[in-house]
């Protein structure tokens, strides 16, 4: 997955510094006046950030409104939210409520947005060109052809020059991998990640459900050989999923820097309470291909899942949101997350997830002790069990 900033076409931008705060810490943001913007020619990948909707956000463009993090121990600062792809762009939904999605996004601060190569087959519309949002692109290991997938040095690098040509960008700001590659030795995959790097091709990668061990290998491989390791690690993340964000991921931050981007605060939806009476038509489940996601919210497991969340509606009265701002704002209140990212199929659904940062303020210590103690599912390092 990779993030951008910059392109082949750049709009004349006029810039105003000002100086924002934040909730915890401070936090540099800027307007832009743009120009002009030059529409970018027809292409094909599946990032549905088209040029009606950009020109749109561009000329009229609001103060980010957005907390930002740095990306790991990296200088590379992102929105604490950020807009997904999967499945919805180029899927579930039509062209039209793409635009109003990128456009509600970007318009209420959010500055990164995640896409992949094979999201919808790589069949959807171009990007225009900015100086300050990221794209993150995400090498993906099912692919059509046996050069087209996994971690080799050919498939990264032709992979990332393929994709750059279709979104007509000069680079991307960071290149994520996917899995490891059980085929590909660590060292070849380092070396093309720090290939495409030094070629301008990227300025960061990371990774993506990787394990601790895997990315730790991959440090030293970057350190032994004078290589550049991974800024970042990509890992789901919800009020059901904690042991490797809560006690994996920050003991790596405070060794080696890598930071925590997670994914999926809703569980597939299953927190929203989309599916407390079934599998809609309509939903992601019910999609061709998605069975596995249908078998596990009609499993026991879920079922006992839900029954937990119907418990935490006493807390979302007192605070005045949504389960879902709830579960979204607890994602963010972990220090060690650079950005979580949100899944939506409309705009409306997507204003709603994005105010769980006016709920972030009012998660106090006693809140958080409050969920933790109707889940049950605390996770605890080997420091805690020595304290």
């Amino acid at each position: 997955m990779w993030a951008r900033r910059g392109g082949t076409r750049s709009p004349d931008i006029t810039k105003q510094g000002f100086n924002g705060e934040s909730q915890d810490r401070g936090d540099n943001r800027d307007v832009y006046s743009f120009k002009s913007l030059t529409p970018p020619q027809a292409g094909s990948d599946y990032l549905a950030l088209t040029y009606r909707a950009m020109l749109h956000v561009l000329t009229g463009l609001s103060t980010l409104c957005s907390l930002c993090r740095n990306l790991g121990k990296s200088g590379l600062r992102v929105s604490c939210l950020g807009l997904g792809t999967w499945v919805t762009f180029g899927g579930q939904i039509t062209d039209e409520v793409a635009e109003q999605l990128v456009t509600a996004a970007y318009e209420n601060g959010i500055n990164l947005f995640d896409t992949a190569e094979v999201y919808a087959a790589g069949n959807f519309s171009t990007s225009s060109t900015t100086d300050h949002y990221y794209v993150f692109f995400l090498f993906l290991m099912c692919c059509r052809a046996e050069t087209e997938r996994g971690l080799s040095r050919k498939h990264i690098i032709e992979g990332l020059r393929a994709s750059l040509e279709r979104l007509q960008l000069e680079y991307v700001d960071v290149v994520f991998a996917n899995r490891p590659d059980p085929i590909t030795t660590m060292e070849e995959t380092v070396r093309a990640m720090t290939h495409v790097i030094n070629q301008g091709l990227a300025l960061y990668w990371g990774t993506s459900r990787w394990s601790s061990v895997e990315i730790m290998e991959a440090y030293s491989v970057a350190r032994q050989f004078n290589l550049i390791p991974p800024i970042c690690e990509q890992a789901e993340y919800h009020l059901f999923q904690r042991e490797k964000v809560e006690v994996q991921l920050p003991e790596l931050f405070h060794k080696i820097g890598v930071g925590a981007m997670t994914w999926s605060p809703l569980a597939c939806g299953i927190i929203s309470g989309k599916y407390d009476s079934g599998v809609p038509t309509c939903s992601r489940a019910s999609l061709k291909g998605y069975q596995w996601l249908k078998d596990r919210i009609l499993s026991e497991e879920v079922r006992r899942q839900q029954a937990k969340l119907k418990e935490l509606f006493a807390i979302t009265e007192r605070l005045g949101c949504t389960l879902p701002q709830l579960a979204i704002a607890w994602c963010l209140r972990n220090e060690a997350v650079s950005s979580v990212l949100l899944g939506a199929s409309s705009a409306d659904q997507l204003m709603e997830n994005i105010g769980a940062i006016q709920v972030l303020p009012k998660l106090s210590p006693s809140i958080v002790h409050e969920v933790d103690r109707i889940l049950g599912n605390k996770p605890y390092s080997k420091k805690d069990y020595r304290s």
